[in-house]
């Protein structure tokens, strides 16, 4: 398959370099944000990635406006608004 179907449209970045493997850590997050709400750890373990790797790619895409985070203590994070009209 092409890799670039394989890509979120959200996977890229404004403000950063997109390099391909970000760009495919970003779009699997992104699918599982799709479907419902995650905390970073249970992101690490749906795609086998390192909470760091996570943590650093949520908040990539935070900045860029992508995803947000709710709760206090432990960080939901789910697509925003305006992520939600890019995906379109």
């Amino acid at each position: 398959t092409n890799y670039k179907e394989a890509l979120a449209p959200n996977a890229y970045l404004k403000n950063n370099r997109n390099v391909r493997k970000g760009l495919f850590v970003r779009s699997k997050l992104l699918k599982l944000l799709e479907t419902q709400i995650f905390s970073a750890s249970e992101l690490s373990k749906q795609t086998t990635l390192s909470y760091s790797v996570v943590m650093y790619h949520l908040r990539l895409l935070k900045n860029e406006g992508i995803v947000e985070h709710k709760g206090s203590k432990r960080y939901f994070w789910l697509i925003t608004g305006l992520g939600q009209k890019r995906l379109n």
